[in-house]
């Protein structure tokens, strides 16, 4: 991990990053996270022949603040940071989309953030009026639809509790554990490595801290031999200094 780049995930061919051309959506290997675990293979069907695929190569855009909303979009491989624009011209990164994750959950005409590729990244792309129209007409894909607009008050409500009175080591410790926990659910099991595609920089912009305090905490873990920086990300030696020291 260096401070300012991160770790690219493997690319992945297919068309919507987890599966081969030919396949449909029912073999896709993050349906059971995403809003389409609660289709059936009908509706399943229907719904692959209004995506779009989307490829959008490391460090372009998928859309910036205040850009109507013409799109939503089932994210099927990569890391994407959500960036708000500060009025001073400085930026608060709010969040990071892993695979499974839905983005255009709030109906608004324009987009409160922008969405940045930290990773390729590849997504089922839906046009906004249309995927309104199917999901009215399917209760139980409306509720999937609020369970994941729960998650992502969750997660909102922990990103405010990492900005609040903490210490640096807490911020950096419950972002550590967090990520563990989110890609845990991505990968169905439990995981040795912690991948971290975004750079310190990003880190330190979601935290609400200086790059120079996350590199500085971050080497006084490893120096601590609370866990080790590999070239895909960290491997904690001491877990249980993680769970003690995290808010999350």
């Amino acid at each position: 991990m260096d401070n300012s780049g991160g770790f690219t995930e493997p690319h992945r061919h297919g068309a919507c990053g987890h599966h081969v051309p030919g396949d449909d959506c029912r073999f896709c290997s993050i349906r059971r996270l995403s809003v389409c675990s609660a289709l059936d293979q009908d509706e399943l069907s229907f719904l692959e022949g209004m995506a779009g695929d989307s490829v959008f190569e490391e460090k372009s855009t998928l859309f910036r603040e205040e850009d109507e909303s013409i799109s939503v979009y089932n994210v099927t491989s990569g890391v994407i940071r959500l960036v708000r624009s500060l009025p001073d011209g400085r930026r608060q990164i709010t969040g990071f989309a892993l695979p499974g994750d839905f983005l255009g959950l709030a109906l608004q005409k324009q987009w409160k953030f922008s969405a940045e590729a930290v990773t390729d990244v590849k997504a089922c792309r839906f046009k906004r009026s249309t995927f309104d129209d199917f999901s009215e007409q399917k209760p139980h894909l409306m509720k999937r639809m609020h369970e994941f607009a729960t998650h992502e008050l969750s997660l909102a409500q922990d990103h405010m509790v990492l900005l609040g009175r903490l210490t640096a080591e807490e911020k950096i410790a419950s972002f550590l554990v967090l990520m563990k926990r989110r890609w845990t659910r991505v990968e169905g099991h439990e995981l040795g490595l912690i991948r971290l595609p975004m750079g310190r920089q990003d880190i330190a912009d979601y935290l609400g801290l200086t790059i120079e305090t996350v590199s500085r905490v971050i080497n006084q873990m490893q120096r601590d031999r609370k866990l080790v920086i590999v070239p895909d990300g960290i491997r904690f030696i001491d877990a249980a200094y993680f769970e003690q020291h995290a808010i999350a």
